[in-house]
């Protein structure tokens, strides 16, 4: 075990900045908008806002004295607090993901963040260092992927010098499954409808800029010269069409034109982002189970997205969202391809079993709480529509069909397997979800019968993976046959599963 150390001095200087975008929009309204304003309270807050912000600096800086990590051939220690103390110890072996990004700040200084997730819960699940220099932050992934022996304790804790001669050591070679296209990039600009965004993005910059500038009589004189000159509204409208296309394009671009997924014997690799780039990996083995996504526009053309199911978390903000998923305009068949080639130990069969004819009964027959509360509603209320008086029924039986319409959906779309050690559910009426997990992945099932279903030979059947939070999967109105089937091919587990 080598001496603890405190992190990056940038750090300080990436908490300032934050700290800074935090305090801009408070700046402009105290210093600019209401700059030649005498009023006491913006005389009071001017002086709490230098209060705040000399606090916060004065600790970001004893964070930073008195925040220090070490690693051992096993664990992250992670020591913390400016007045109550405190130390943590990360096993590497609960490490369920490795995620790194690299913002715009980062590519300045040549540096990057990592972060480490565990399968634990809370706040401090995750190790995360948000800037630290790019040969430290290869060395510690790859000793917290594999550690190094009691005899070789430093090889990889010694400073600058010991991290690029780890950085430098030979890697697995990956194989790369996916880049994107210039054609890919073009269809996943229009299937995600990101053209669409530019007119609302235009709209909330005029509203704020005038609140600042209060543009809005120069902005109704403009207004009045397109109602009155068609063909110059017909160039305007050319021109934010032709813009929304370009904008849309772009942010595509920018978001998926380094887009990269590769593997190697051990592990998944998701390269995203031109700007902040983002590098997800993770363990081949810690993949609890893998959907596969397609919304209308999606099936219509062919493409599909494929996430991965992990025990640990997935990030932060937006990237949590999109971070597990492969890429998600892939073509159908490559889809299917990928999944093969990257996980051997998955299988994924497009021969599925459909429900029986009395599935569909139930469900048509099933009462709808959300159909029989919006009639109660429009009933009172009685809205009205272009003066049309019955518009509540109208709307309240155009809701019953949507409902009806879409439960059939949900029933055609509705398959199931069991397959070996694997077993796959796919649901969903408008967006359709093929899930794929394996038998020693499942934590624990279900299976639950309500009375109409026990007349009818049916059953609801359901598994739970581990993950954050845990993944829950499962079909409806099953016929008994394959409830009393998955009973007894979840036991089989016994034969799967060790305990030490």
């Amino acid at each position: 075990m080598t001496e603890a150390k405190r992190h990056h001095p940038l750090t300080m200087v990436w908490k300032l900045w934050k700290l800074a975008k935090f305090s801009f929009v408070i700046a402009m309204y105290l210093f600019v908008i209401k700059y030649g304003s005498d009023s006491t309270f913006l005389k009071y807050g001017r002086i709490a806002f230098f209060l705040f912000v000399g606090g916060a600096v004065l600790v970001i800086l004893l964070l930073w004295l008195t925040h220090k990590y070490k690693l051992d051939d096993a664990s992250f220690h992670l020591y913390e607090g400016v007045f109550t103390k405190s130390a943590r110890t990360i096993p590497f072996a609960k490490i369920q993901n490795v995620n790194r990004r690299t913002t715009l700040f980062h590519r300045l200084c040549n540096v990057t963040s990592i972060r480490f997730e565990t399968g634990l819960t809370g706040e401090e699940a995750a190790v995360e260092f948000e800037v630290i220099s790019l040969a430290e932050a290869d060395a510690m992934e790859k000793h917290a992927a594999s550690p190094v022996p009691d005899d070789e304790p430093a090889a990889v804790q010694n400073g600058e010098a010991a991290a690029e001669l780890q950085a430098s050591a030979a890697h697995p070679r990956r194989t790369v499954h996916f880049k994107p296209t210039r054609k890919d990039i073009v269809r996943a600009s229009f299937t995600s409808l990101s053209f669409l965004l530019l007119i609302p993005l235009l709209a909330s910059a005029y509203s704020k800029i005038d609140q600042i500038f209060h543009v809005e009589r120069e902005a109704e004189g403009l207004f009045s010269i397109l109602k009155d000159s068609w063909w110059i509204a017909a160039i305007l409208i050319v021109v934010l069409v032709a813009a929304s296309v370009a904008f849309g394009m772009i942010r595509t671009f920018v978001k998926y034109g380094k887009y990269e997924i590769s593997s190697d014997p051990e592990r998944i690799y998701i390269t995203k982002g031109m700007v902040d780039e983002t590098v997800f990996s993770i363990a081949k083995q810690r993949v609890q189970a893998v959907e596969i996504t397609q919304s209308v526009l999606k099936r219509l053309l062919g493409l599909a997205e494929v996430k991965l199911t992990s025990a640990g978390g997935l990030g932060d903000g937006e990237d949590k969202l999109e971070i597990s998923s492969l890429y998600p305009f892939l073509p159908v068949q490559r889809a299917y391809e990928m999944i093969s080639e990257m996980l051997p130990a998955y299988e994924v069969t497009r021969e599925m079993n459909r429900l029986p004819g009395k599935s569909l009964w139930i469900r048509m027959l099933r009462p709808s709480w959300l159909w029989i509360l919006s009639t109660a509603a429009l009933f009172y209320f009685k809205p009205r529509l272009l003066g049309f008086e019955q518009t509540w029924w109208v709307v309240s039986g155009a809701l019953l069909i949507w409902i009806f319409v879409s439960r059939w959906l949900d029933f055609t779309n509705t398959r199931y397997v069991l397959k070996d050690n694997f077993i796959q559910f796919q649901t969903g009426s408008l967006t359709t979800a093929l899930f794929v997990s394996k038998r020693e992945k499942i934590i624990e099932v279900k299976v639950t019968r309500s009375l109409f279903q026990k007349w009818l030979g049916l059953a609801s059947v359901g598994t739970i993976n581990r993950a954050k939070p845990v993944r829950h999967a499962g079909i409806d109105d099953a016929p008994a046959e394959l409830a009393e089937s998955f009973v007894k091919w979840y036991m089989g587990r016994r034969k799967e599963i060790k305990v030490e």
